[in-house]
């Protein structure tokens, strides 16, 4: 099996291992298998791939998209090191405004499975980060939503004090005023 799965204290996150290949020459990494995904319980199609890059300090989101094109993300750092957040806006979910936190690198080739339901975000722990995630559904610009990254109902602990956050995600709404799933 290429892939260790965890269950994360959030149903539905779910963190990857996978079994990376060295040798003199480099290393090789399968970062998705369809059928290892579907034994798993996690039976959803990958429909955009999207890649960023950033400086240190730069923070992005916490953002999601809203149904009939909620996004599931699987996410994974081919450069550097972010600490990549999921935050549960799920009504009806008990874990409700609950997060989770998680280092990904180049080094750990961890991979974060984020479900519909989520919103995301992350920031960079190095000079440049190329961080590089598949998506359940296509971005939809009238669809797109987030929450300010600094909402203290959520207290996110952050790794930096003072991030670079861009103008749009600076005027997000605290998770109390977004609009969330049901």
């Amino acid at each position: 099996m290429p892939f260790q799965f965890s269950k994360l204290s959030i149903p539905d996150l779910v963190l990857l291992e996978p079994k990376v290949f060295h040798d003199s020459r480099g290393y090789f990494v399968e970062t998705y298998k369809e059928s290892e995904f579907l034994a798993q319980g996690i039976n959803y199609s990958f429909v955009q791939d999207n890649r960023s890059k950033s400086i240190k300090g730069v923070l992005r989101g916490l953002h999601y998209q809203l149904a009939p094109k909620s996004q599931g993300k699987l996410v994974s750092v081919i450069k550097g090191r972010v600490w990549d957040v999921a935050v549960d806006i799920r009504k009806s979910s008990p874990m409700f405004g609950k997060w989770i936190g998680i280092e990904l690198s180049e080094e750990n080739n961890r991979i974060f499975f984020i479900p519909p339901g989520f919103a995301h975000g992350f920031v960079a722990l190095t000079d440049e980060v190329h961080l590089q995630y598949k998506c359940t559904n296509e971005y939809s610009g009238a669809l797109d939503r987030g929450i300010i990254w600094n909402d203290p109902d959520l207290a996110i602990d952050w790794p930096v004090s003072a991030p670079i956050v861009s103008q749009k995600d600076s005027l997000l709404p605290r998770l109390k005023d977004a609009e969330c799933f049901e």
